[in-house]
């Protein structure tokens, strides 16, 4: 694709924005993981997307490319001090196109810290 892509595409790409961003603030030490996944996954539902994402919000980063602790619905289990993990939204229209935005992020006992400080708006860049 070259040019400005279609409004759909930035739509779906705006639309994992706030869900990020709500993951994340919600991954404080003693919080469910399945709370984590449950605050972004309530905003791509209310804009509409519910449907279109097909994944947990994140899984653990560490030893194995995706392991404990899991965001995702049914996992009670606590973050505790030292989890790193992926927050991860994304919305998928089958047989079209895909959007994301990937973040690793540590509980900490001061908050959860992002480690990805880059600009998450949507660029285009031309070839």
């Amino acid at each position: 694709m070259t040019g400005e892509p279609e409004p759909e595409f930035s739509s779906c790409s705006g639309s994992c924005t706030s869900p990020r961003l709500a993951a994340v603030a919600a991954a404080v030490v003693g919080t469910p993981c399945e709370q984590v996944d449950r605050a972004g996954r309530e905003l791509i539902t209310a804009a509409g997307y519910g449907k279109s994402f097909i994944h947990r919000m994140g899984h653990g980063i560490g030893i194995e490319e995706h392991e404990d602790p899991y965001m995702v619905a049914g996992n009670s289990s606590p973050l505790v001090a030292g989890h790193a993990f992926s927050v991860e939204p994304g919305i998928y229209l089958s047989g079209r196109f895909g959007a994301r935005i990937e973040d690793v992020v540590i509980a900490t006992e001061d908050g959860p810290l992002a480690c990805n400080e880059a600009d998450h708006r949507l660029a285009v860049v031309e070839t």
